[in-house]
Parts: C-alpha cells; structure tokens; sequence
C-alpha cells in the first residue's frame, strides 16, 4: 500500500436523507444506517469499499457538527479526520473544505471524493475501475469522474455525454466530456439510452488536489477565496473557528453546477458497476430481494396476501399482514407508520413539511 500513500478519499456525508424518511431522520440519516439489511450500514460499506484502494489512514468525511459522533463511532476512524460542517452548503464548499485539509497534510495528494450512501454491487470491477481513475488523475491535471452505464431511462439521475470518438489511449473507457444534463424528462432520457453517449452521473470524482483547487479559483472564486484565507490555520487549533466563519460567506452551490459544468478538462471513465445512489425507497425496491410475489421485504417479518410490488420496512420484534396492496411503500420506524403508493413517493417532502407542523419536529 506504500505505492498508495498519495491516495487520499474524501466521504461526503452531510445530507439529511429526508426522501428515506421515516427510518431517515435528522439525528440518524440514512448513511447511518443499515437500509439494505446486510449488518452495514452504507457508511461503512462505502469505508470498506474503500479502504481496499487507498491507505485507511488516509480516508477523511465530511459531515454535520451533530452527525460527527456517529461517524466516530461507526468507522472507528480518528476524530481529526472527521470534518465537521456548521451549516449545509451543498457540495462546492463541502469539497473545498474537504481538499484544503487534505492539502494541509499531503501537497501532492490524488484524491477521490464520493457520497457516503451509495451501492456499488460489482466491488472487483469498482477496484479496477478506481486504479485506473488515480493512474490518470495522478498523471494529468484533469477533473475525471464515473459514469454509468444506463440500463433504463431513468429520469432520477443526471447524465454525462461522453466524446465516445476520441478514447483516451491507454485506458479503458476514458474519455473527455462533451456536456452534464441535469434530471430529464422521460422522453428525453428515452433519447439519451438511443443514443449511446450518455451516461449517470454517479457522484464520484477522482482529481489532483492542485487541480481542483485551481478549477476552484477560476470558476467559484469566492468559495475559494474564502477557503484559502485560512490555509495555514487547516490541521491547526484554530480550524474550527475559521470554517464556522467561512461557512457562513459561502453560497450553496454543488460542485457539478458550479465547475463540473463549465470546465474543459473534464473526462469521464465509462463503466458498469451495479451502482446506484438510492436517493428513494423505489430505487431500495430495484435493487433489494424480492419474494415470489416481488414484494421487497427488508429484514422485517411480513405476512402479504394478494399483495405484490411492495416494499415493507419494519421494526424488530413487530410482524405485519398485507391484504389487497399492490406497489406501496409500507415503512414502519416505531413512532411513525408511512403507507404510500410508489407513484406518489415523489409527494414524500410535502408530507413532512405537513407532519413537521402538526405534530412537530421531533417525528422528523
């Protein structure tokens, strides 16, 4: 692993996870939490996944102030590799803060940055895939991410076009560019699987530190301006102090909007991993074990009867009987009961803004 030792990774696990509400809550987000029921949860299966590619001493997160704890707890990794954020900023100051850090322990550091609560089914393939991603990261100043291989015309996921006539010579599947689309709409990501070009956008980027912080000064100025102010104070005592203050200069605006969009070094690596982001509880149902009936029933105890397409979350110790329900959301945290149709789930944030006012935060 000595070769590695430039091989950083920065874990994104900031986000509330309001659409895996109600086992998702504000003190326990949906990385935190063993959704797939498997005895991980996604945070440690991304750590896993990982720590096979790059030194564990060097793995760095990015979370909230009141998740920080958790994440201590669930990695067992040293609580100065912990980087606590005082607000949500979406994921350009998120990163930022991120790279500085690493920057502060390694000049030269290579790193790969990716969400916490990810699936990746095919680890081999993912291991291979990340070699060749640090290989060509380390060698050029290039700001390089995955694509994935669409197998339907998803309209939940960004897409990435890919210059499929000009192969980077000597890797696999490398290519520049051409554009980012954000979520289309159904006939349009109908075009896009026609196509052949187009791939999801999962998330995961790969980048010289020097080569995204200069993608920083010339696309968001000011995030990094105000990031690099402090550079002598990262690794320091006076770090805290300084990001509770550049936190607060800093817009919310994601890394993919604010340089992945607008760079013209971009390059994409093209690849089938089995991924998926599992940002709803119908891409859970995709990607979970179904009985003969295809209800998905996630390490709970359920009876169902006429019923199919459905996926059924329940506390330990509490059995349910399901008559009559054919693709519903069925989920079950103790203090709430959620019972939806999977057409309606894209209503899920309504319903907490109602539940958040009349009944209160604390079922959030």
């Amino acid at each position: 692993m000595k070769k590695n030792k430039n091989r950083y990774l920065l874990i994104m696990a900031g986000g509330v996870g309001s659409r895996f509400w109600p086992l998702s809550r504000k003190e326990k987000a949906k990385q935190f939490l063993d959704i797939l029921g498997t005895g991980e949860t996604l945070i440690q299966m991304t750590y896993r996944r990982f720590s096979k590619i790059c030194p564990a001493e060097n793995i760095y997160v990015v979370t909230s102030e009141e998740s920080s704890e958790t994440v201590v707890s669930q990695l067992g990794i040293e609580s100065d590799h912990v980087l606590a954020e005082p607000l949500r900023r979406n994921t350009a100051p998120c990163i930022a803060y991120g790279i500085f850090r690493i920057m502060a322990e390694d000049p030269d550091a290579v790193i790969a940055v990716t969400p916490a609560d990810h699936l990746i089914k095919k680890e081999d393939e993912f291991r291979k895939v990340m070699d060749e991603a640090f290989r060509f990261a380390t060698d050029n100043d290039a700001l390089l991410t995955l694509g994935i291989r669409p197998d339907r015309p998803e309209t939940g996921y960004g897409y990435i076009q890919a210059n499929l006539n000009q192969p980077v010579k000597g890797y696999a599947s490398l290519h520049k560019v051409k554009a980012f689309t954000e979520k289309p709409e159904l006939a349009m990501a109908k075009l896009f699987i026609e196509s052949g070009d187009f791939y999801w956008n999962s998330g995961i980027f790969i980048w010289k530190a020097s080569a995204i912080l200069e993608a920083f000064n010339r696309h968001l100025p000011d995030i990094y301006h105000t990031f690099y102010e402090g550079k002598e104070l990262f690794n320091t005592s006076s770090e805290k102090k300084f990001i509770k203050r550049a936190y607060a200069q800093c817009s919310s605006i994601s890394v993919d909007y604010g340089i992945m969009e607008k760079a013209d070094n971009v390059y994409v690596i093209c690849t089938d991993l089995g991924w998926s982001d599992l940002g709803t509880w119908s891409s859970l149902y995709l990607h979970s074990e179904h009985d003969r009936n295809d209800n998905a029933i996630l390490n709970s105890r359920a009876l169902t009867y006429n019923s199919e397409g459905n996926i059924i979350s329940l506390p330990q110790g509490k059995i349910a009987v399901v008559q009559g329900l054919d693709d519903y959301i069925i989920i079950d945290s103790g203090d709430v009961l959620l019972i939806v149709s999977r057409d309606q789930e894209q209503n899920l944030r309504h319903y907490l803004e109602d539940v958040g006012r009349t009944a209160g935060e604390e079922y959030l």
